[in-house]
């Protein structure tokens, strides 16, 4: 797994403070994972986790090294710190690989495991001490100011995922009603003449703290029309993404299955905005495979591409003009 995640720099000055600050630049605690930071480019830090190669696959650890490479790279990014997570044996050819292959300045990298660190890059006798460098999280001013700043770490990536799973029990007994109720509502009308509709019940349930579970499912319904998925994606806020994240996330929780994919990825285009890659992989993972926008969005993150880059933006009067082109096309 691969997350690509842009957000603006916390104030790293030393390998404990890098350690400190990966938590919240991911959402959660890595594990088995390697991480490059790329920092000193045009945009703000960038940091591309991926799962440790097996130990036995050497060409795993090429296609490590070139992923970090291709993002990095391709995003003007000059310097780099490493950190690996996890046994020496797992963690020192990955490293290996990936020092030989980024093309920027790597300034530091570590191994974490077990509460304490070791350089990767230190070749003074006696410097570092053999048993490694314990470390304590809780004590460091960046995890302070993350904190402040109001980012989460969680334990694990699975507990990021937990964040987007559907709803059981009651709630999901009362969706599965709604949904078909919706469903035999939408079988005797135009989804592509509701539009309108769709719009105004979008800005109705975000200004909503608890949405009806009946008005969710007939939304859920209404995105199956593509047109009226463009027109909620258009919509969302990328400067201050944080009310369609908690909005998107409400909708992706509670829809049923076979309409989870328009949700997942408009949560993921809101997380990616807010410069959480963690967040917006694991609500990708809820789109079917072949659902092409988040196949799209996979890409995007995958490739590096800024949140704020020009080309991820499209107005509604934007996109009223491309489907209009579309409409008068032979």
């Amino acid at each position: 797994m691969t997350e690509t995640t842009h957000r603006t720099p916390l104030r790293i000055r030393s390998i404990p403070d890098a350690i400190a600050a990966v938590p919240y630049l991911l959402g959660f605690h890595p594990a088995d994972s390697m991480l490059v930071i790329g920092f000193g480019g045009r945009h703000h830090t960038c940091a591309v986790r991926v799962d440790l190669p097996p130990l036995d696959d050497p060409a795993a650890h090429a296609r490590t090294a070139e992923h970090a490479a291709t993002v990095l790279g391709g995003g003007g990014f000059r310097r780099a710190l490493v950190l690996g997570y996890g046994a020496r044996g797992r963690v020192e050819p990955a490293f290996a690989a990936i020092r030989d292959t980024l093309p920027l300045e790597i300034v530091d990298a570590a191994r974490v495991t077990g509460g304490r660190w070791w350089s990767l890059v230190c070749d003074v006798p006696g410097c570092c001490p053999p048993g490694g460098t314990p470390y304590d999280i809780s004590s460091s001013l960046v995890a302070a100011e993350a904190t402040l700043a109001g980012r989460v770490a969680l334990p694990g990536r699975s507990d990021l995922e937990e964040t987007v799973a559907p709803h059981q029990g009651p709630a999901r007994d009362s969706m599965r009603r709604a949904t078909r109720r919706a469903e035999r509502r939408a079988r005797t009308r135009d989804l592509a003449a509701l539009r309108d509709e769709a719009l105004t019940l979008l800005a109705r349930l975000r200004s909503t703290p608890s949405p009806d579970h009946h008005d969710l499912a007939w939304l859920s319904v209404l995105l199956t029309d593509l047109r009226i998925r463009d027109e909620a994606f258009v919509r969302i806020d990328l400067d201050d993404p944080s009310a369609d994240i908690a909005f998107w996330r409400t909708v992706l929780r509670h829809v049923e299955e076979p309409y989870a994919s328009a949700p997942a990825c408009l949560l993921a285009r809101a997380a990616y905005a807010a410069g959480d890659g963690g967040l917006a992989n694991v609500a990708l993972d809820r789109a079917a495979p072949d659902y092409s926008m988040a196949t799209l969005l996979q890409a995007v993150i995958a490739a590096g591409i800024p949140p704020d880059d020009p080309r991820l933006r499209m107005t509604p009067e934007e996109l009223s003009t491309i489907h209009t082109t579309q409409e008068d096309d032979p």
